[in-house]
C-alpha cells in the first residue's frame, strides 16, 4: 500500500482541499499505520508547552561547561597515554640498535653502506626488467585492445580530476 502521500499531509500539517481531505479520510479507515500517525499527531498537537523551571538555562550552562572540561580532560590523558605508551614501544624495539650503533661506528656505517648499494641495485634490476617489458609487452596485445585499455584509463583519469575538483571547489555567493 502507498502511504507516501498520505504521511506527507499528515506530517508536515498541510492544509488540504475537500478532494484531498476526503481521500484522507478514506485513507485512515482502512490503514492502520497512518490511523496510528495521525493519532500521535494529534496528542502531539494537543499538549501544552511547559516552561521550563526557573533557572534551567544556567543550570544547563553550567552542566555543559563541566562536561567539556570533563571531556577535554579526558582527551588529555588519552593523549598522554597515547604518547607514552608509543615512545614506550618505540624505544623498545629501538634499543638494540642503538646499542649497536653507539657502540661500534664501522658496523653501522658499513651497514648504511650496503643497504645503499641493495637500494641502488634494485632500482638498477628494476629499470632493466621495466625496460625489457616495454619492449615486449606491445606484441602481446592488438592495437584494438590498446586503445580501449588506453581509453578506459583515460575515462577514469577525468572521472578522478572531476570528482576531486567537484569536492575540493569552494561554493562561491552568499550562503544561507
Amino acid at each position: 500500500m502507498n502511504h507516501r502521500p498520505f504521511e506527507e499531509w499528515l506530517l508536515n500539517d498541510k492544509n488540504l482541499n475537500p478532494a484531498e481531505k476526503r481521500e484522507l479520510d478514506l485513507h485512515l479507515r482502512t490503514c492502520v499505520h497512518c490511523t496510528a500517525l495521525s493519532a500521535t499527531g494529534l496528542a502531539l498537537r494537543s499538549t501544552s508547552v511547559v516552561a521550563p523551571a526557573a533557572g534551567f538555562t544556567v543550570r544547563f550552562q553550567q552542566r555543559l561547561a563541566a562536561q567539556k572540561i570533563a571531556e577535554r580532560r579526558r582527551r588529555l590523558w588519552g593523549a598522554l597515554i597515547l604518547i607514552v605508551g608509543g615512545l614506550g614501544l618505540l624505544s623498545w624495539f629501538a634499543a638494540p640498535y642503538m646499542i649497536a650503533f653507539l657502540s661500534s661506528p664501522v658496523q653501522w656505517i658499513t651497514a648504511a653502506i650496503s643497504y645503499f648499494l641493495f637500494v641502488l641495485t634494485s632500482v638498477q634490476a628494476l629499470t632493466q626488467v621495466m625496460t625489457v617489458l616495454a619492449r615486449i609487452l606491445p606484441d602481446f596485445f592488438s592495437p584494438y585492445i590498446w586503445m580501449v585499455l588506453i581509453s578506459a584509463l583515460a575515462g577514469f583519469g577525468l572521472l578522478w580530476t572531476i570528482s576531486i575538483w567537484r569536492f575540493s571547489r569552494t561554493p562561491q555567493g552568499v550562503s544561507a
